[in-house]
């Protein structure tokens, strides 16, 4: 049994994070976990989700503010 991994989503830089993504949806299409595992996997997806949505956010604001600057 895969231990669970315990790593602190929010210091994850967004292609740490994105590399982590792919590798649950690897290990859960090869079906290398268990269902049980499958579900802590998934789990952990939705967080890795909202934590790349985030920095992509902030990165979108950054990119106005820049235009804002620019324009003015």
């Amino acid at each position: 049994m895969a231990k669970k991994e315990n790593i602190d989503i929010s210091k994850l830089s967004f292609e740490q994070a994105i590399k982590k993504l792919t590798d649950i949806v690897g290990k859960v299409e090869d079906g290398r976990i268990s269902l049980e595992q499958s579900l802590d996997q998934y789990e952990q997806g939705t967080e890795l989700i909202k934590h790349c949505r985030g920095i992509l956010q902030k990165a979108e604001k950054k990119i106005e503010q820049i235009s804002k600057k620019k324009e003015e």
